[in-house]
């Protein structure tokens, strides 16, 4: 946090005596450099913290920036699009972001047979701003765009291990052919996934104008709000692309975690530069198993 928005910080929450008091406990008890920041922990429903004496509180659990930025290399992040067999029309290219149904299998069943478990966004930003436990060898499992192929091939054998995942959706396509329905997208819901937002159409944050937003990101989210019955707070960037401005209005709009692809995870802004790797449809269980080995302090 700059020095500018730290004032405001204090001046939005700590305006009487003794709010000032613990802050300033609290960075001689941590003994933080002026440089670091400071991070509110997110809440589950996103309401503002009205109570000074448990606001502080929260700010006294949470992590560093650095130490965040640490906690996330921890954890493996799995993103998937379709699941289905090639066919003569996919290109080499494309057959990276198709994982056919045999290999899928294979890779959940490397997960299983590792000891892996399955966990939500809610739960990694828990583990990386406060440090609340995980379970043992954590993975958080992604698919982007909505893909038809995920409920009908990929569902099956996520059930098949207990494994819950989150979908980020692309709402221009539902209800569409070869891609989700509104029920479907419920049943997912009911049956523990969690469901993020991947704009309406696909278009990247990187070239949005002012207007685009209220396009690409608040109504489908919105829009998939009323659908689930739950809070959208969890994003997934097009392409993997994105910079600093989105990150800004993404937090205007309640998100609390966005995630990127491959790129390196922002010292400033950890959660909302999550990295994920793509799990390549060419990988059988044995390189997807050394692709986590290799990008993740495992």
């Amino acid at each position: 946090m700059s020095q500018r928005g730290h004032k405001a910080f204090l001046r939005n929450w700590f305006s009487d005596y003794l709010a000032l008091t613990l802050l300033i406990a609290f960075v001689s008890f941590s003994c933080q450099t002026r440089k670091e920041k400071i991070v509110q922990p997110a809440r589950s429903d996103l309401a503002p913290i009205n109570d000074k004496q448990k606001l502080a509180d929260t700010i006294l659990s949470a992590r560093s920036v650095n130490e965040q930025v640490h906690a996330l290399k921890l954890v493996p992040v799995l993103c998937y699009h379709q699941v289905r067999d090639w066919n003569g029309g996919d290109s080499k290219f494309e057959r990276t972001y198709i994982v056919p149904v045999a290999r899928f299998k294979e890779q959940m069943q490397m997960l299983n047979d590792s000891g892996f478990h399955t966990i939500l966004p809610a739960q990694l930003v828990a583990y990386v701003e406060k440090g609340e436990r995980l379970p043992e060898k954590p993975v958080l499992i992604t698919f982007d765009d909505g893909s038809v192929s995920q409920y009908d091939n990929a569902l099956p054998e996520l059930q098949k291990h207990g494994f819950i995942a989150t979908f980020f959706i692309m709402t221009v396509a539902l209800n569409r052919k070869d891609y989700l329905s509104i029920e479907q997208v419920k049943e997912l819901v009911k049956q523990g996934h969690t469901i993020g937002c991947h704009t309406w159409d696909h278009h990247s944050v990187t070239r949005y104008k002012s207007t685009d937003w209220l396009v690409q990101v608040k109504k489908p989210t919105v829009e998939l709000e009323h659908i689930t019955g739950g809070q959208i707070a969890y994003f997934a960037y097009p392409f993997g692309l994105w910079n600093a401005s989105a990150v800004d209005e993404l937090k205007k709009y309640g998100f609390i975690i966005a995630f990127q692809l491959w790129g390196k995870t922002d010292e400033e802004q950890p959660l909302f530069t999550v990295r994920r790797m793509i799990a390549d449809g060419n990988w059988d269980a044995a390189q997807l198993s050394s692709a986590i080995k290799r990008n993740y302090d495992r």
